[in-house]
């Protein structure tokens, strides 16, 4: 059974130039309506405010039929219902294309002229017993725009002297395709708006974010250090930090939050500050990792995690202290031998259970000629077409090739080499950190 259309309800008038278009019009004077469709189109024209221009459709077409009130629906392609954005005398709403006479319009693409509502059975008195309103007739008239899909409904409601005839309905066929063009028009732009509007607020947490990134390379007596990060959006959920803790030990970290884009960009933000914040007063990395863990586990979603590596460089003994949540595998290069470590992480990610139990500080002792890389998931798992990964043995072989070289270049190289290695987009965050003693 179909429902019942709410109403709109506006008395206003308005002026074009010389020609006025007010109520009361009893008798049909076709070059008046013809010259009111052309002046009510190039009003239509001159705003692109989807609100204005809603609301001037509905206003126009009350005076041009010469009717009390007036709805009109914007069409939601995708749950396909019809919604009114402007509504005076009735409070917003949606409603299905499969209900009632604007619906009916909607879905056959044509003009429903009802000339008396209640001799109607299909007509649902509720909205009227609820307001006290008295429907009597009702021209629901479908917006198209260029290419013919639907845009909206404009419904209007009970003529002043009478019911809505042939030449009503022409006139309320041009206004509606008039207004429907125009409202796709206003309804692209809006869009066009809004994107622009989100893409300049990504590019201000872009440049944050990059600027909260080493600018360079950390100095440490005996060790040359390299960090590189590349988002795969405007902004990424990696993070690497150093803290100069005095001449002799050097601070460092880095860490994935899952995912990449804004969110994770905001959860990277958070876990670098308290690892900061927690440092300055407690150089402990066991206990830091301990509350990291517990203050992000209370705050993450459930499908997010941190996979995160903290630890310390001493200079004077050449050794790196760390613990890695889930952060793995860590590679580590013996000059002296020439072959490389593969170290797992020593506890599991971070936000992911209240508790961390058992963490242990490692301990790399590093020698002269050694090489220690950092790098995030995203150079290990990117895979071209054919759905091969760069992998773990790639980078290994990339390290031994480039072990004499200084900490740039060796990552330079790593980079060079998953770049030439696929032929896909960057799907995930890059970030390094080359440790060389």
């Amino acid at each position: 059974m179909l429902t019942g259309d709410p109403v709109v309800s506006s008395v206003v008038s308005f002026e074009f130039g010389s020609f006025i278009i007010g109520f009361g019009m009893t008798e049909r004077d076709s070059k008046k309506d013809v010259h009111a469709v052309l002046q009510i189109a190039r009003a239509l024209g001159m705003t692109s405010c989807l609100d204005s221009l809603l609301k001037m459709v509905v206003d126009y077409s009350m005076q041009l039929l010469n009717t009390e009130r007036a709805t009109l629906f914007l069409y939601d392609s995708e749950h396909e219902e019809l919604y009114t954005r402007i509504a005076e005398g009735v409070e917003e709403f949606r409603m299905s294309i499969n209900v009632g006479f604007a619906g009916l319009a909607a879905r056959n693409l044509k003009v429903v002229n009802i000339p008396d509502a209640y001799a109607d059975k299909r007509f649902n008195r509720e909205v009227d017993d609820r307001t006290g309103y008295h429907t009597r007739t009702i021209l629901s008239c479908p917006l198209t725009d260029y290419n013919g899909k639907l845009v909206g409904v404009l419904q209007i409601l009970n003529k002043r002297d009478g019911s809505f005839d042939d030449g009503d309905i022409e006139l309320a066929e041009a206004l509606s395709a008039q207004a429907g063009v125009a409202l796709q028009r206003a309804r692209l732009m809006e869009e066009y708006l809004e994107k622009q509007r989100m893409e300049n607020a990504m590019e201000v947490a872009r440049k944050i974010q990059q600027q909260l990134f080493p600018s360079q390379s950390p100095p440490l007596e005996g060790f040359d250090i390299a960090c590189w990060n590349r988002p795969c959006d405007a902004t990424g959920g990696d993070f690497c930090d150093f803290i100069s803790l005095d001449k002799k030990r050097l601070m460092l970290s880095l860490g994935d939050v899952s995912g990449h884009g804004i969110g994770p960009a905001l959860i990277s933000f958070a876990a670098r500050a308290m690892m900061r914040a927690l440092w300055s007063d407690n150089c402990d990395i066991e206990e830091i990792i301990h509350k990291v863990n517990r203050l992000m586990e209370a705050d993450l979603p459930d499908n997010s995690f941190i996979t995160a590596f903290l630890g310390v460089l001493y200079g004077k003994t050449g050794c790196l202290h760390y613990c890695s949540a889930g952060q793995a595998p860590l590679l580590w290069l013996h000059a002296d031998s020439g072959d490389v470590d593969i170290l797992a992480a020593n506890t599991f990610p971070m936000g992911i259970l209240p508790d961390m139990e058992n963490i242990e500080t490692q301990k790399a002792p590093m020698q002269t000629g050694d090489v220690f890389a950092l790098l995030t998931d995203g150079f290990y798992e990117w895979a071209r077409t054919d759905k091969e990964r760069f992998g773990v043995e790639r980078v290994v072989e990339v390290i031994i090739a480039n072990h004499q070289e200084n900490a740039a270049d060796i990552l330079k190289a790593i980079r060079t080499a998953v770049e030439e290695f696929a032929d896909t987009k960057q799907s995930d965050d890059l970030t390094a950190i080359i440790i060389k003693k």
